[in-house]
């Protein structure tokens, strides 16, 4: 198997895990302040990173490392955890879903322009209609028009792309467990007494759902899934494996009607199917590209 196949299989995983950060967040957020929920789960998964940096008996990154990690903890520690924490108060996670699927794009387009990587031209017309399809089925459900929330969810695609391919290009000399590890502790004295303060000011009483949803987010999607995000973003490409995120939207929508009863109808069968061709295009093209 080839690097870059590894690399979309682990990618595959990541995304998996990925998409359920909407639904258990929603879970989490009805109960729970949502700043507190999005730096909560990073001070969670700071704490587990302790323990791994300290099994892993890893050296401390050099003040190159030290730049793009804190880049990688603005964009996946900070940034989108509370953007979207504070998006699903007001929204569906199934429209949240459908907005951050324009997210592989955003990677793509950020890793060519930060690191210079040229996939080929079939492979950006992929990335485009995919990311229209995506688009298109948003409108089509949200009544042709963008809500206060999309904007939220908006700056929660750009905080996650510049996290995604920062973090990504990281791994190819650390490896995905240390860079959001060390991303995290870099974040740790900043999300640490906010979260300690808002748990004081508004309260932590919550049901298990609740905080069922808060440590999924917390142990999952803010540190788990890292470990195959990162590591198929450093053996496929950011751009390249970037695309199976044109999936999480699909999987997010079956997991919200799964977790939150939220409404799930043929349509959405038809989209995923045109965005696996597109994926499976785009693939092909980059592929193509290596080779010549």
């Amino acid at each position: 198997m080839t690097d870059e196949s590894k690399g979309m299989w682990l990618g595959l995983v990541g995304v998996a895990v990925f998409s359920l950060t909407l639904p258990f967040t929603r879970m989490a957020v009805a109960e729970l302040n949502p700043v507190f929920v999005a730096f909560g789960r990073a001070v969670v998964a700071a704490l587990c990173s302790m323990l791994l940096l300290w099994k892993l008996k890893a050296t401390l990154p050099t003040a190159a490392q030290w730049k793009a990690l804190a880049v990688t903890a603005l964009g996946v520690v900070i940034g989108f955890p509370v953007f979207s924490s504070v998006a699903m108060r007001y929204v569906p996670a199934a429209h949240g879903a459908i907005v951050l699927g324009i997210l592989p794009l955003a990677t793509a387009m950020v890793g060519a322009l930060r690191f210079g990587e040229r996939p080929s031209a079939g492979f950006w017309i992929a990335a485009v209609i995919g990311s229209a399809i995506v688009i298109v089925f948003a409108l089509s459900q949200g009544g042709g028009g963008l809500q206060l929330a999309d904007l939220a969810l908006l700056a929660a695609v750009a905080a996650a792309a510049m996290g995604y391919a920062e973090g990504g290009r990281l791994s190819q000399t650390m490896g995905g467990q240390q860079v959001i590890a060390w991303a995290l502790l870099l974040a740790l004295p900043i999300v640490l007494p906010i979260t300690v303060w808002l748990g004081w000011r508004y309260g932590v009483n919550a049901s298990p759902k609740a905080w069922l949803g808060f440590a999924y987010v917390s142990l999952f999607s803010m540190f788990i899934g890292f470990f195959f995000w990162y590591k198929g973003l450093a053996l496929g490409g950011i751009a390249r494996v970037g695309q199976v995120q044109l999936l999480q939207p699909f999987l997010t929508l079956l997991g919200a009607a799964l977790l939150l009863d939220e409404a799930l109808d043929g349509s959405n069968l038809l989209f995923a199917l045109a965005v696996l061709i597109v994926v499976a295009f785009g693939r092909k093209m980059a592929v193509r590209r290596q080779a010549a």
